[in-house]
C-alpha cells in the first residue's frame, strides 16, 4: 500500500522544510512508495492525517518532530471508529528533540528512519489522552507548560539550549496553583508546582519529567509536587536531567505515580500542553486516561 507522508514544514523551525528531500531520497532508497501532504498553517497535520486514513493511504507517517506526531496521532483517532485497529504509524524524525524517538530508542538518522518504515514491523504502543485530546509522549500542567510559552518567544536561542533558557525563566517566575488530583489508588489537594504525566520519560531533549514512564506497559506515569522557593527549584532542575538515579523524584516534595487515571481540578488556571504544543492556555479541569498497545507504531 502507499504511504501518506503528513510533512510539518515549521518543525524545528522551518529546518523540517530543508531537510525534507534527503528524507524522501532516503524512503525512495528502501523502497517506500508514497504521497506527501505538507501542512500550510499550524495544526494543519490533523486534518491531513484523518483524511490520508480515509483515502486508505497506509501506513501514515509524521515527518517533524513530537509536535507533529500528537497532531498526526489526533488525526488517525478521529478518522477511526472506536474499536477499530488504527494504521501502522511511522516518523521521520525533523524536529528539534525527537523525544518519542529516543524513549523508544530508535535512530533519529533519516537513513535508518526509512529502513524501519520499509520493513513494516510494528508494535502496540499504549496512547493517552486528556479532555479527549490524544497525546503520545507527553504532557503537563504548571511549570511545564510555561516553559512551552517561553521557549515559543525565544528567537536568538536554537536546539536544545532554548528549552533550558526557558526552564531557567519559567522557574523564575515562581508561580504555583492549588490542585485537586485522583487517581487509581490515591488522591491529594493542595498547592502545586508542576503536574506532569509521562507515556515516555523523556521531554524537552534534556528533561525526565517522569523519569520511569513506559510507553509499552498500560500505564501513564505522573509526577507532580510543590516547591516553595525559586532557589529549591534551581537546586533540582539538573536532578530532572537524570533517568534513573539522583532524579529529582527521589525528592521529599516530589512524587512520582504510576496509574491508570487521573482528575485534576485547579482553583485558577494553567496553560497545558501535549507533546510540547499548547492545547489550551486556561484550563482548570483535565481528565487523562490511557488506551493499552491502542497504536501501532513501526519499530526495528
Amino acid at each position: 500500500m502507499t504511504a501518506k507522508i503528513i510533512l510539518n514544514p515549521y518543525s524545528a523551525r522551518w529546518r523540517a522544510s530543508k531537510r525534507f528531500p534527503e528524507a524522501a531520497s532516503a524512503l525512495r532508497d528502501a523502497g517506500v512508495e508514497f504521497e506527501v501532504a505538507r501542512s500550510e498553517e499550524r495544526g494543519g497535520c490533523t486534518a491531513l492525517a484523518e483524511q490520508a486514513v480515509r483515502d486508505g493511504f497506509s501506513p501514515i507517517i509524521a515527518a517533524g518532530g513530537d509536535g507533529t506526531i500528537g497532531e498526526v496521532v489526533n488525526g488517525i483517532v478521529k478518522a477511526t471508529s472506536e474499536g477499530e485497529p488504527l494504521p501502522p504509524f511511522g516518523i521521520i524524525p525533523l524536529g528539534t528533540a525527537n523525544d518519542l524517538i529516543c524513549n523508544l530508542n530508535m535512530p533519529i538518522g533519516l537513513k535508518e528512519a526509512a529502513e524501519i518504515i520499509a520493513a513494516g514491523k510494528t508494535r502496540q504502543m499504549d496512547l493517552c489522552a486528556v479532555n479527549g485530546h490524544y497525546f503520545a509522549n507527553n504532557t503537563a500542567l504548571g511549570l511545564e507548560p510555561l516553559v512551552t510559552i517561553t521557549q515559543e518567544k525565544i528567537g536568538w536561542l536554537k536546539g536544545i539550549p532554548r528549552y533550558l533558557y526557558a526552564a531557567l525563566s519559567a522557574i523564575y517566575q515562581g508561580t504555583s496553583w492549588h490542585a485537586e488530583l485522583k487517581w487509581d489508588d490515591g488522591e491529594y489537594s493542595g498547592p502545586i508546582s508542576l503536574i506532569t504525566i509521562g507515556n515516555g520519560a523523556q521531554t524537552g531533549g534534556l528533561f525526565y519529567m517522569a523519569p520511569h514512564a513506559e510507553p509499552f506497559d498500560g500505564k501513564m506515569t505522573f509526577v507532580y509536587g510543590y516547591v516553595k522557593s525559586r532557589l529549591r527549584m534551581l537546586s533540582l532542575l539538573p536532578l530532572t536531567m537524570k533517568p534513573d538515579d539522583g532524579s529529582y523524584v527521589e525528592k521529599d516534595e516530589i512524587f512520582e505515580v504510576h496509574t491508570t487515571r487521573l482528575s485534576v481540578k485547579l482553583t485558577t488556571s494553567s496553560p497545558a500542553h501535549a507533546d510540547g504544543e499548547l492545547f489550551d492556555r486556561n484550563l482548570f479541569e483535565a481528565e487523562y486516561q490511557i488506551f493499552p498497545g491502542r497504536l501501532p507504531i513501526l519499530m526495528p
